[in-house]
Parts: C-alpha cells; sequence; structure tokens
C-alpha cells in the first residue's frame, strides 16, 4: 500500500474505499496505516474487554464497550476517523449503524511498536480536544499505564503490577496484576 499524498486532504470516504484489510485512521484530514496488531497487543484488548465488562454487567451500567476495528467519528466531520484498541460510550445518543458520532467516554490505547507517536501524541492532542473524558495507554514495552483524566486535568503514571481507578467510575479499578503479558 503506497503511503498516502501529505499534500492531500482526505475524508472518512478515502478511509472507506481502502481495500479490504489494510486499516487505516484519518486525522485532520491526514491518513495514518495501521499494522496488524502482535499477541500482546491481543491479550490486552481481550483483558480490557473481560474486565471493562464485567464491571458494567455487575453494576447495571449503561456504558458499552467496543473492540477496535470500531468507527469513531471524533469531531462528527468528514476528516477525522480513528479506531480506538478500546472505547467505551455511556451516551447511546452517540452511537449508530457505523459507530460513534463524537467522542468516547474512555478510551484505551494498546501500544504497539508502530503507533507510539500516534498515541503518545497525536492521538493524546486529538481525543482531548475531541472531549475524551478520560484516555489510558497501556505500553506493554515499557510495562506502564499513562492515565489522563481530561475532567480533572490529572494524569498518573503505573505499571502492570498496580491497580489503576477508573476516573469514570466512582468505585472501580483495573488490577493489572492478574494479567500476565508476556
Amino acid at each position: 500500500m503506497p503511503l498516502p499524498n501529505q499534500n492531500k486532504e482526505y475524508t472518512v470516504e478515502d478511509i472507506y474505499t481502502l481495500p479490504d484489510g489494510v486499516r487505516a485512521e484519518l486525522i485532520d484530514g491526514q491518513i495514518y496505516y495501521m499494522s496488524p496488531p502482535g499477541r500482546r497487543h491481543q491479550k490486552l484488548v481481550a483483558f480490557f474487554i473481560s474486565t471493562i465488562s464485567n464491571y458494567i454487567q455487575s453494576h447495571d451500567g449503561n456504558c458499552e464497550i467496543y473492540p477496535a476495528p470500531f468507527a469513531v467519528f471524533l469531531n462528527e466531520d468528514d476528516k477525522n476517523y480513528v479506531e480506538p484498541d478500546i472505547s467505551v460510550i455511556c451516551n447511546p445518543d452517540k452511537l449508530n449503524d457505523k459507530g460513534c458520532a463524537g467522542a468516547p467516554d474512555w478510551v484505551v490505547e494498546i501500544v504497539s511498536p508502530g503507533s507510539r507517536r500516534m498515541d503518545y501524541s497525536i492521538k493524546l492532542f486529538k481525543y482531548r480536544l475531541a472531549g475524551v473524558r478520560e484516555y489510558w495507554i497501556a505500553d506493554p514495552e515499557k510495562n506502564r499505564i499513562m492515565v489522563w483524566n481530561f475532567e480533572l486535568e490529572d494524569t498518573g503514571e503505573y505499571t502492570f503490577l498496580d491497580s489503576v481507578k477508573v476516573g469514570i467510575y466512582e468505585d472501580f479499578e483495573v488490577d493489572f496484576s492478574t494479567i500476565d503479558i508476556e
């Protein structure tokens, strides 16, 4: 797949016309191709899905959780389309057949070798501006979980041995010591 022309502004329509099997995101009209995830990445996705789903179900919660590939139209325009590894949406009005129109409440990205700059820089800025309430980056290579609670303007850094408080819920902590990411 050739690299996109960075002098051209792309739209969501360009994303939908990519060949089958090619995944990309669109941020401010620029296409960013995504590599297939590895085993540790997928193990963390499964961990987050089961942990968050169990919490929501046991508390009769109304939030919904979606793993990638799940379309998030951050600014509700045709220049921004992302597929967060984990999206938690608590406002059902944002959900439609195509995905999520607007910012999810909580986004988790799991760093892969090719996504480091995107997750720590480009998406951090974009998610904050779009209105994501909480953003987590799980980085298995660095044994680190970074948490940004944009509502409280707070950040935290944790390891895969810690329990981490989820800001969008009163009584939910994710215990990372229960997962072996090797």
